[in-house]
């Protein structure tokens, strides 16, 4: 980073938010992206774009008291953060994980101001959560805590003001039982909330939008550079929604998937990753990933996370959680001969492994690109809302893999107009910030 103003902002939320490594990793790799545009534009200087988007418009910390199935009442913390409004209401996830703090939370919301941007949806930028972990929980324990956690943000949010979704820990279930505790509240059906069930507005090919997504923008990455999905070999972290869906489309466009993971281990399937079998296990199950070797005795099962990237292949999809990847596993990906690293989670490569995937030439497809297919389609979920109708999946889909296209594009010319042809990352930070910025600055100082 060279340009001194980018350099002043950046020290600046280092001394007000030192205790919150992951936001200050967002903001870094974003302004690094940035200097060029800060150089050409000093009108977004001069209207102190730069400063305002790195500072919440508001940020809300509240108390979830609720009671478990023992009758002992249990305390956890509740966050959201509404990042930016510039181009339309606040828009993005709640996760559920004992990770979770206003660190975590705030770097969400960063990066989901970009990639909402880039969708071309009028969503601006927010996220929320809370420290409850539900695994283990019991159905009625999940449906208490909901409620309660929906109890205060009921007050903070709305259809025109910001509209939150699923994220790690908070899926159909969940997102149900918060919709069902807001329209209790309120009075009012309203699409408030997406991922919601198909029978209460919700939107078919959501449950599928992120790994599709991913996919999608993958190939239109491969495409580029004269390659493809077909016959190629992909190693997948994670067996949530996102990494399921990704395994499924990566498949019929011709690749085999041969690793999946959980917080526990991983498998290897050098005959390609059953995915019938890891849907029983995760989604109707919710048993853990090593099950699936009791049933597939060719597959391997290894404790540890991060070895999933020492197994030799030619795309990896990171779809796991934020900082998987480091500088050693992009090292081990680089050297088995991994050429392509697109990201299905929220920033799952440190800053070292994304210098790693530069030094070796490898394509990169940033998170805040890549995986925007599932924010993608929650926007057709409020569009669907707000017209009282619904559009099938094949209507949807297609809406979804010709955003991909659209965003990769974006990404592409951003990244040729300012000098860093095949750098996505920086044309994703770029295009994304671009129209919020010149949002903000037609807007006033608000």
């Amino acid at each position: 980073m060279q340009n001194k103003h980018l350099i002043e902002v950046l020290e600046n939320v280092k001394k007000r938010d030192g205790d919150q490594p992951e936001f200050i990793q967002a903001v870094t790799e974003v302004f690094e992206s940035l200097d060029p545009v800060a150089d050409a534009r000093p009108d977004l200087i001069k209207a102190g774009v730069f400063e305002r988007i790195v500072e919440p418009e508001r940020q809300i910390i509240f108390r979830v008291p609720w009671v478990d199935d023992n009758g002992k009442v249990q305390v956890n913390r509740g966050f959201r953060v509404q990042f930016n409004s510039a181009i339309g209401p606040y828009k993005g996830g709640i996760r559920l994980h004992p990770s979770v703090y206003l660190g975590i939370i705030k770097f969400l919301g960063f990066e989901q101001i970009f990639k909402n941007s880039l969708t071309t949806l009028p969503m601006g930028g927010g996220k929320g959560g809370s420290d409850f972990d539900p695994k283990g929980k019991s159905d009625a324990e999940v449906m208490r805590f909901c409620q309660s956690f929906m109890t205060e943000l009921s007050k903070h949010i709305g259809p025109d003001t910001d509209v939150p979704a699923g994220d790690i820990g908070t899926g159909a279930r969940e997102v149900a039982y918060m919709f069902g505790q807001y329209k209790r509240l309120r009075n009012e059906f309203t699409g408030v909330l997406t991922g919601k069930g198909l029978t209460f507005g919700g939107s078919l090919a959501r449950t599928e939008a992120t790994g599709y997504g991913l996919c999608y923008f993958t190939n239109e990455v491969l495409k580029a550079n004269g390659k493809s999905f077909e016959g190629q070999t992909v190693c997948i972290s994670g067996s949530g929604n996102v990494a399921i869906y990704a395994c499924e489309k990566a498949t019929a466009l011709g690749a085999k998937v041969i690793t999946m993971s959980d917080s526990n281990g991983y498998i290897v399937d050098k005959n390609g990753i059953d995915l019938d079998c890891v849907k029983q296990l995760k989604e109707v199950e919710r048993k853990r990933i090593k099950e699936y070797v009791s049933t597939h005795p060719d597959a391997e099962y290894h404790e540890g996370c991060s070895g999933v990237w020492t197994v030799p292949c030619d795309i990896a999809l990171p779809c796991a959680t934020q900082n998987e990847i480091n500088e050693e596993s992009a090292k081990a990906l680089a050297a088995n001969g991994c050429y392509c690293i697109c990201e299905g989670a929220n920033m799952p490569s440190t800053p070292e492994a994304i210098e790693v995937y530069f030094a070796n030439n490898m394509l990169y497809g940033p998170a805040k690109a890549a995986n925007a297919g599932g924010v993608a389609v929650s926007g057709l979920e409020m569009s669907q809302n707000s017209m009282r109708y619904g559009w099938t999946f094949e209507e949807v889909d297609d809406k979804l893999k010709n955003i991909m296209k659209d965003i990769f594009a974006a990404c592409d010319s951003a990244s040729k107009e300012f000098g860093m042809e095949g750098n996505y990352m920086a044309g994703a930070n770029i295009a994304g910030f671009l129209k919020v910025a010149e949002a903000m600055k037609a807007q006033g100082c608000v």
